[in-house]
């Protein structure tokens, strides 16, 4: 299952949160914003919010998450994001919403003013349902369900496919060689545009100062032009790095081209290349590219699940596929990519899978499940025979040979002996620092040893002026030597009001004997 909280800024959610999100996606320069859908189709934002990134209808940053009121309702197909940023988001409908920074017209609203809540962008889009979108650092693209794309924004490159470099205000459908073809999927890097169509042919217009056009040159390309040199291969998905390109072919392989000074291209150099270039990545067909026009990170992954990473990765130059332990590309981008983003709107599926340590915790103290029933101070505990004896030698030869399915426990208390039973189960415990104290004797006579140490370590931490007398007495009394002497210290330390507490007028006569003795050799009368 994919796991949200690998991308730091997630570390601002609780576990509670990270566990209603079903859609997230993560941003920005220095991958510090974020938005993400719950499981009750609500938006939430959170992060520093440049430029009103976050739709909020202000520009402050915010380290809680956000609810996004303005986009109440809508489901999101898919979403991308600028540089500046600025963030272009199509619902499940079909529509279409903008906001964020603005100063090249990138919001296609035909203003330069920021975006400070989510704009419906309608103009020449109106009987429109756009499937897809991808935006460059400052330009943004939209593939419709018939296959028409439409651009706007910063344009110095020819990126948004006019035929000039006049930016574009609204949007504009991208003609020429795209006239009567059918795209199926679109990209775009930091200032050049992509898409593939049906027949597997790739077009590419804007910036080309790497290469990353494929074209053969360094030269710009005002409006689209097929990449001639992959002719009689058929494509099926594209990729775009800041200045690199990946395409996947229908048969499962993967060409590059374009800046390589990080080694994105996975050829084995540092060397640009302005053709399409085969990446070995293993025998094995490849299912999916990954790359972000905000990194110059490459990723894959294998049918058979295997992911590789290549480029930029935590400031080192992977010149060729490298092997991960990952089971998603996205992971890729959340662990190495600089910033920590990620390349597309992640999706989390629901995890119903229980592992076995999940189910035994399920299983305790459940009536219809136990074979055997503790009764403890007239209330009934439920277990399982099987499972107590395989974690704890004291049951293994008590319930050897006995038959009975109820055992009457008189030595100790029911919270101690649920909390003992419960450990069995869970590897845990909850319980006071005095109920832990009957336990540590529980597991002193059970002689369960890290039992023994989880009693002492929630006493530590539960300690104070009030109990600490009675907690050394139990101490001494279980001969638990390291917390003795952690609660001997703690006395010493809190000696002016320890001494005035009702424990220590009542202290055992042998016990504060012994506690002036060591106290006095220990300096804690000196004035």
């Amino acid at each position: 299952m994919l796991d949200v909280g690998k991308w730091p800024i997630f570390s601002l959610c609780s576990e509670e949160e990270l566990q209603l999100i079903r859609q997230a996606c993560v941003f920005g320069s220095a991958g510090n914003e974020a938005l993400y859908t719950t499981v009750n189709d609500e938006i939430f934002v959170l992060g520093t919010n440049c430029s009103g990134c976050l739709g909020l209808g202000d520009v402050q940053s915010t380290i809680e998450p956000r609810r996004l009121d303005s986009l109440s309702g809508k489901k999101i197909a898919c979403l991308s994001y600028g540089s500046g940023p600025h963030v272009v988001l199509a619902t499940t409908d079909g529509e279409v919403f903008t906001w964020g920074h603005n100063a090249y017209s990138q919001l296609g609203n035909g203003t330069t003013n920021h975006g400070l809540v989510p704009c419906h962008i309608s103009t020449n889009l109106s009987n429109k349902q756009v499937i897809e979108v991808a935006c460059g650092s400052y330009h943004s693209l939209v593939l419709t369900s018939d296959g028409e794309v439409f651009a706007w924004g910063y344009n110095n490159s020819g990126q948004v496919g006019s035929g000039s470099t006049a930016n574009q205000p609204i949007p504009r459908r991208v003609t020429g060689c795209l006239q009567n073809k059918m795209v199926v999927n679109i990209a775009c890097g930091q200032m050049c545009s992509m898409a593939v169509v049906d027949t597997g042919e790739v077009y590419v217009w804007g910036y080309s100062g790497n290469g990353q056009l494929g074209l053969g040159s360094s030269g710009n390309q005002p409006t689209p032009c097929r990449v001639a040199a992959l002719q009689g291969i058929r494509v099926q998905r594209v990729a775009c790095g800041y200045a690199h390109t990946l395409v996947l072919t229908e048969e499962g392989q993967v060409y590059a081209w374009g800046a390589n000074s990080y080694g994105q291209l996975g050829t084995g150099n540092k060397s640009n290349q302005s053709y399409p270039t085969p990446v070995t990545v293993e025998k094995d067909r490849i299912i999916e590219i990954a790359a972000c026009h905000s990194a110059h990170t490459s990723a894959a992954k294998t049918q058979g699940g295997h992911v590789y990473m290549w480029g930029q990765c935590r400031s080192q130059s992977v010149i060729l596929p490298h092997l991960t332990h990952f089971s998603c590309t996205d992971d890729v981008f959340a662990c190495f990519a600089t910033p920590a983003v990620t390349w597309r709107l992640l999706s989390v599926e629901p995890d119903d899978h229980l592992t076995v340590a999940e189910s035994l915790k399920r299983e305790f103290d459940n009536p219809d499940t136990a074979d055997l029933k503790f009764l403890v101070d007239g209330k009934y505990i439920y277990a399982h025979k099987v499972l107590l004896k395989i974690r704890c030698e004291h049951f293994r030869s008590s319930l050897e040979d006995n038959e009975d399915d109820i055992v009457e426990m008189s030595e100790f208390s029911y919270p101690v002996y649920r909390a003992f039973l419960e450990y069995l189960y869970t590897d845990n415990i909850s319980l006071p620092p005095e109920e832990a104290v009957g336990l540590l004797d529980l597991a002193t006579f059970y002689r369960e040893n890290r039992l023994k140490k989880l009693c002492q370590q929630t006493i530590k931490q539960g300690i104070c002026e009030e109990n600490a007398i009675a907690l050394l007495s139990a101490a001494v009394k279980y001969d638990a030597q390291d917390l003795e002497e952690f609660c001997f210290r703690f006395c010493i330390n809190h000696l002016t009001v320890v001494t005035q507490t009702s424990g220590f007028a009542e202290m055992d006569h042998d016990l504060l004997k012994n506690f002036i003795s060591k106290a006095s050799r220990v300096g804690a009368f000196k004035n």
